[in-house]
């Protein structure tokens, strides 16, 4: 069945109403574990390069994301990939960081499901994903 897509409904963009306050959120995060990346990369990387090759990636996610979910229209995408890569990131280095804590002998962004940032990245993008959602463009087919 075709979908035919139609203009999204007024206030449903990515970065209006409250998606200014994710997008808030997300580019916090961007500044915060970018700054402690490049630290961490420039200073210490020998001590404990996958912990902090991981907060370099996650860096990246968030400015991505932030950009994505701010822009909206043809980013939408890019912002679903960014907010679902997020989501595993912090689930899968959360989870091995507890069950092998040897992996990661210094914290990043996503260790211990962000417990270092107030479990704020493991519950960012799941609002992430919602809003996403709730704000998808309507198709004639969702009309009906």
């Amino acid at each position: 069945m075709e979908r035919l897509v139609t203009a999204p409904t007024p206030g449903s963009s990515t970065g209006s109403g409250p998606g200014r306050v994710l997008v808030a959120l997300y580019g916090v995060l961007a500044v915060a574990a970018s700054f402690r990346s490049a630290v961490q990369v420039l200073r210490d990387f020998e001590d404990a390069p996958l912990a902090y090759s991981l907060s370099a990636v996650a860096a990246v996610v968030y400015v991505v994301a932030t950009v994505a979910l701010a822009r909206g229209g043809s980013l939408r995408r890019l912002a679903w990939v960014a907010v679902g890569l997020e989501l595993v990131g912090v689930v899968v280095v959360g989870s091995l960081s507890l069950a092998s804590p040897g992996l990661f002998p210094d914290e990043t962004v996503w260790s211990g499901f962000g417990s270092g940032y107030g479990y704020v990245p493991l519950v960012l993008p799941v609002l992430g994903l919602l809003w996403l959602r709730r704000t998808r463009p309507r198709t004639a087919v969702d009309a009906r």
